[in-house]
């Protein structure tokens, strides 16, 4: 976040009126600016090295570079960019292909103007914006597009895993099944400031920017099943 405190975000959609529209409901909200806009991948990749902004609210539908491309771009170029797909269905390949590329989460485009705001927040805190609800269908959807239908090899013996805890692990395992912070609590029987910890530790120790990662990583090592 800029040393004013605002979070700065670039908004990125091949339709003006959809701009137009977003430009209007986050200028309106505290601590909230709209720096720049694009039209189209390549244009939104300018304007992030030239505005380095906190956030970036992406389209993957657009013409030239798509989205997913220009995410892939965006989060290996400025890690410090949080970036926010914009879908007209929360089961979009092409915003399961964004959150693949690197994506923090993502929204519907008729997202009420409360939910926009924040969302915008949220990723801007470093938080990813996934439901609960919303990450058990992305694991499904994960689930098949994995090339081997078997189950992967055991979690535990995966290189990745070797620095977590078995605490961690279990708060890895839960995140991935979808439970909320709160739910990882009630289920391990510890305070919620305590599961935050320790999902901090496993992103941290996984080299994950966010927990939409961390649940990727821990369906590809088998940590969770199908």
């Amino acid at each position: 976040m800029n040393p004013e405190g605002a979070v700065r975000v670039v908004l990125v959609d091949d339709q003006a009126l959809m701009r137009l529209g977003f430009a209007m409901v986050l200028d309106a909200a505290d601590g909230i600016e709209v720096v720049g806009e694009a039209a189209d991948g390549s244009s939104a990749l300018a304007q992030v090295r030239a505005l380095d902004p906190d956030v970036v609210i992406m389209d993957v539908r657009m013409p030239g570079m798509n989205g997913i491309e220009a995410t892939g771009h965006i989060t290996a170029e400025h890690p410090r960019t949080r970036v926010l797909v914009l879908t007209t269905f929360d089961l979009d390949e092409y915003a399961f292909a964004a959150l693949r590329a690197g994506a923090s989460g993502f929204l519907l485009k008729d997202a009420e103007p409360t939910e926009l705001v924040a969302a915008v927040r949220s990723v801007a805190a470093g938080d990813a914006v996934m439901s609960p609800r919303v990450t058990r269908r992305m694991l499904e959807m994960f689930a098949a597009h994995l090339p081997d239908q078997s189950r992967p090899s055991p979690a535990p013996g995966d290189p990745r895993l070797a620095e977590l805890s078995p605490r961690e692990v279990e708060v890895l395992r839960a995140v991935a099944e979808g439970l909320s912070n709160a739910e990882v609590a009630e289920r391990l029987f510890v305070t919620e400031a305590t599961v935050k910890t320790h999902v901090g530790r496993v992103l941290a120790k996984l080299g994950v920017r966010d927990r939409v990662q961390a649940v990727i990583v821990a369906y590809e090592t088998g940590l969770v099943g199908r």
